[in-house]
């Protein structure tokens, strides 16, 4: 009998700092969303890396929300979170805030939710632990991201 492990997304958290130069921005000296999604990916990667303790693969990329332009200067704090743990995949909140190094003001400007597969040495899918919520918030990440990927099995069907 396989017992599968068990996490939970503190055990999995990660958080990444980047500071936006002038080689990120566009002509209004702003962080490239390009550059954003990037980092985004990167962060999620790395969260769903210590869940399943494996290399990953992106699946999709289900939404971002770019609510702030981040200026060139200012530092990006990302927090990758697991929301949701299946055989094989698993599904990762981003929160990014940037911070004024000069103010000291960090506001929240972007969020997305992406979808990662944990790889074996041979590059094919591998069991992940299970993710068990703790917090209200977790738990109601959790419960979302199983509702969203039922209507996504659903719709695959059809």
């Amino acid at each position: 009998m396989n017992i599968r492990k068990e996490k939970t997304p503190s055990q999995s958290k990660i958080e990444m700092t980047q500071l936006v130069l002038p080689n990120d921005t566009n002509l209004l000296n702003n962080l490239l969303g390009g550059r954003m999604l990037h980092w985004i990916d990167i962060a999620g990667a790395l969260a769903a890396s210590k869940h399943s303790n494996s290399k990953v693969a992106t699946v999709a990329i289900e939404r971002v929300e770019f609510r702030e332009p981040i200026n060139v200067g200012d530092m990006v704090i990302l927090f990758a979170t697991l929301t949701y743990a299946g055989n094989t995949s698993m599904d990762i909140k981003v929160d990014v805030y940037s911070e004024n190094l000069e103010t000291g003001i960090r506001i929240k400007t972007n969020k997305a939710y992406l979808t990662f597969v944990a790889l074996d040495h041979q590059e094919k899918p591998k069991t992940v632990p299970l993710l068990i919520p703790e917090t209200p918030s977790e738990i109601s990440e959790y419960k979302l991201s199983e509702d969203k990927r039922i209507e996504r099995k659903r719709k695959k069907a059809r």
